[in-house]
């Protein structure tokens, strides 16, 4: 009787512990994940409720975990707060680009009244503010009151400004996204995915203004009508390196950007990105467990992403199966018979030929080369071959259209073979290169100015005469033989 009390006391605990162990059970799977093999990465070893890792140039997704699940991304938000404002700066007065940045907009009661727990960048109501100060402190310190006073200055109000920020988001195929405001503060209808945020970080990085943005560590805010110049520091500490050692480890070597986010609702949210011998990756984590887990989550997604990928080049893919070719007219004693190897030299100076693919795509590159790219001879295959003169060329149509062109050059010499007979080309160069206005007589010249000529002139006589006789034998006529006897 006892022991079955105990049976069903033990399989009761077991139950409560699985209905409620559910995070110390992700919690151990995180655990088993090994930092010597990045390639290994599942979902479970993941804290965040949702991520997602892409290839920032081609936008291939590379992991990924929920990633269509509507989550909160908190300050986030301000990814696409900042990129429309540089965007809307085009239509701005003020001349150049840069120029029409440094427009300053005046910091409004609405955008400095926040509540305690709200990050701010300490600006004062009525302080005129450049833009690309307001969009600096945006994205370091995550200013609310910088977020509101650039909805304001834009489009009047922050209600308008959300408007806008949705019009863009789903311009860009962002189709389960949703902005109430500018700065990230949560709302039932304030709401992304990973995979929309993602691709709302992909296209903010390719302005060139922005990426300077969220890769400074610090910066300096410039006088205004109210303070003095101070100083603001990156909080996002995968891309500036935190002098807090409970926090230095959080320092990504390669990172990028972009930006970090919190909120009770949203838990803590990370967008990063890293870049690594050509390879550029944006990762996406929403909801994990801890401050310090989004950043070991993010970690571990780049490690993934970047065991995944190879940075190569289309002359490091040919150099693993080079074009070998057959020189006639080599001499005798050529140790490779005649078989000479083409190197690969780009032609045009200043010109990057680096690609980048997956090691499953490299192996297809390797075997399908030929298939891949056009070569071109462009001099006769015959010895004599000087080390590097170029027989030819190889190109490779790239997708935007603009062709990569290699030549093929020479890896070694190889003489030509002495006793063989010069070639019509030869013999009509050394002729022309023959400072003697009456070269020498030679058999092959005699061949070819004397005897050939007769020959063919001998030839069309007997032609001639041939159908000459053909002709007049055709033109006589047999005589009538009349069969009649009558005929008189």
């Amino acid at each position: 009787m006892k022991r079955n009390v105990l049976i069903r006391l033990a399989g009761l605990l077991m139950a409560v512990l699985f209905a409620v162990g559910a995070f110390p059970f992700s919690a151990a799977l995180a655990d088993d994940y090994d930092e010597l093999y990045p390639e290994n990465l599942s979902e479970g070893h993941l804290s965040a409720t949702a991520a997602i890792l892409i290839e920032a140039d081609s936008g291939r997704v590379v992991f990924e975990k929920n990633s269509d699940e509507r989550m909160y991304p908190a300050s986030t938000t301000k990814i696409l707060t900042v990129w429309l404002a540089l965007m809307m700066a085009e239509n701005l007065e003020g001349g150049s680009y840069d120029n029409k940045l440094e427009n300053a907009f005046p910091v409004s009661e609405n955008a400095v009244n926040l509540a305690p727990d709200e990050s701010s960048a300490k600006f004062a109501a009525g302080e005129n503010v450049r833009l690309i100060d307001l969009c600096y402190a945006a994205m370091l310190v995550s200013g609310n009151d910088a977020a509101t006073a650039i909805a304001e200055g834009l489009a009047g109000s922050t209600e308008a400004f959300a408007n806008m920020m949705n019009q863009a988001a789903y311009s860009l195929g962002c189709l389960n996204t949703h902005f109430m405001n500018a700065n990230g503060l949560h709302d039932e209808n304030h709401y992304t995915t990973a995979r929309d945020m993602a691709n709302i970080a992909r296209i903010a990085m390719q302005n060139e203004t922005f990426r300077t943005i969220v890769k400074k560590p610090e910066y300096t805010l410039p006088k205004d009508n109210i303070y003095r110049a101070r100083n603001i520091v990156n909080g996002n500490n995968f891309v500036a390196q935190s002098s807090d050692e409970n926090k230095a480890n959080r320092y990504y070597e390669g990172a990028t950007g972009i930006k970090t986010g919190t909120t009770s609702a949203a838990g803590n949210c990370l967008v990063a990105s890293a870049t690594r011998e050509g390879i550029n990756l944006i990762s996406v984590v929403f909801g994990s467990a801890s401050d310090a887990s989004r950043y070991e989550d993010t970690k571990k997604l780049m490690n993934y992403g970047f065991s995944q990928y190879l940075s190569t080049s289309i002359a490091e893919i040919y150099l693993e199966n080079p074009r070998v070719i057959d020189i006639r007219g080599f001499e005798l004693n050529d140790p490779q018979v005649g078989r000479l190897t083409l190197d690969i030299r780009l032609q045009s100076t200043g010109v990057s030929d680096i690609i980048v693919t997956t090691r499953e795509d490299l192996a297809y590159w390797v075997q399908n080369f030929s298939s891949l790219t056009v070569t071109e001879f462009t001099r006769e295959l015959r010895a004599p071959i000087t080390k590097g003169e170029v027989m030819g060329t190889l190109t490779y149509y790239k997708e935007d259209g603009v062709p990569l062109v290699y030549d093929l050059v020479a890896s070694r010499s190889i003489a030509a073979r002495e006793q063989i007979a010069p070639s019509v080309e030869q013999i009509i160069a050394a002729a022309e290169n023959d400072p003697n206005p009456f070269p020498r007589l030679t058999v092959e010249l005699a061949m070819l100015y004397g005897v050939l000529p007769i020959a063919a002139v001998i030839l069309i006589i007997k032609v001639f005469k041939a159908l000459l006789k053909l002709f007049h034998k055709r033109r006589k006529v047999k005589a009538y033989k009349p069969t009649s006897r009558y005929y008189r």
